[in-house]
């Protein structure tokens, strides 16, 4: 079984950034791809960025390129670099694993979510 634990999340003004991380533990091997998906109030959960195991990334367009998505394969652990936010920006942001494949993210084990807030 794979644990998921989300860090980073916070306050944070219009334009300035946030990075978050997640620590993977349990049955994590190196073919794992790991995601992050986002669910905002009244909405539906999206993605923002996946990767691969082989560092492939794929990024959804609710970043607006403004996202960078990493992984640290030695250290079990997938970040999510965000710049430039938004008030737009603010949810709750997940971490996932799961496959990846034909440049779709599946996944399959969620962590519990870190609240990223974006205000003045």
């Amino acid at each position: 079984q794979v644990q998921l634990v989300e860090s980073g999340g916070g306050s944070v003004e219009p334009g300035g950034s946030l990075r978050l991380s997640c620590a993977a533990s349990g049955m994590i091997h190196m073919m794992t791809a790991m995601g992050w998906y986002r669910q905002a109030p009244g909405k539906d959960r999206e993605l923002v960025a996946a990767i691969s195991n082989r560092g492939i990334t794929l990024d959804s367009d609710s970043g607006e390129g403004r996202f960078t998505i990493s992984r640290d394969n030695a250290k079990n652990t997938v970040y999510l670099q965000m710049n430039s936010l938004k008030p737009e920006d603010t949810a709750v942001y997940y971490c996932s694993s799961g496959t990846y494949n034909a440049r779709t993210y599946y996944p399959a084990v969620w962590g519990q979510g870190t609240q990223v807030t974006v205000s003045s």
